[in-house]
């Protein structure tokens, strides 16, 4: 099963070198699974030529806004829009949870509330499930057709199914404590509150659940789809 990555940010070039660019940590998350990776740097503004150039779509992280004026977003919120009409499953992490629900009538703010760093407890479904994080921005209004897969008291959106068209998650399973550890020292001083670091810092080797959710992302993608094999043989 070809999976195309849809890179929205980069990682920290400080990082990069050492720790590999986002689609990297989404093919080690992933690997072993049947899957084989194309990546299109749409943030660069390299998008795929047609909706089915993959029989599924991951979008990653980024530093940006959903709701910031960038010249990849608007053509990014048409490829979702046209991705989900015909049937054809989307994983989102983080900014991609958050671009797929704004484009398909959500509503993404910057959050009052503040960060999430680090290590974060959420129920999935009455399962827990302890993964890292890296956001201020979230989902507040639900789009038509979601429904609240994960959550947590500073998150209540923090992953949405769409049926079987999409899978979107606020945390980032393919992120390791090595990872969280460089944000720290690259993108957050000064920006995320000394407090959140600390606290990250100490729950450090606690987010043990990226195994569970390359799980689920897995059964999400290879589960049976009569509508994108219908719309794929009559295209």
């Amino acid at each position: 099963m070809r999976i195309g990555i849809l890179q929205c940010g980069q990682s920290p070039a400080q990082l990069k070198r050492d720790l590999g660019d986002y689609p990297d940590m989404f093919v080690r998350l992933l690997a072993g699974r049947g899957f084989d990776f194309t990546t299109w740097h749409v943030e660069g503004m390299e998008f795929p030529q047609d909706i089915h150039d993959a029989d599924g779509w991951l979008l990653t992280g980024s530093r940006h806004g959903a709701y910031e004026d960038h010249a990849f977003i608007p053509p990014l919120e048409d490829f979702i829009r046209r991705v989900h009409d015909a049937g054809v499953p989307m994983v989102g992490i983080c900014f991609g949870h958050q671009i797929i629900a704004q484009a398909l009538g959500g509503t993404v703010v910057k959050h009052p509330g503040g960060w999430a760093v680090g290590a974060q407890d959420y129920d999935f479904g009455g399962q827990p499930v302890t993964l890292n994080a890296w956001h201020q921005d979230q989902v507040v209004a639900l789009p038509p057709g979601a429904q609240v897969a994960g959550r947590n008291a500073f998150c209540e959106n923090a992953a949405l199914i769409y049926g079987d068209r999409a899978f979107t998650v606020q945390a980032h399973p393919e992120f390791g404590d090595d990872f969280i550890q460089g944000l720290m020292d690259t993108r957050a001083k000064g920006v995320v509150p000394d407090d959140l670091l600390a606290g990250a810092a100490a729950r450090m080797g606690q987010a043990d659940g990226a195994s569970l959710l390359a799980d689920r992302i897995e059964a999400f993608f290879k589960q049976p789809r009569a509508l994108a094999r219908a719309d794929k043989g009559a295209a």
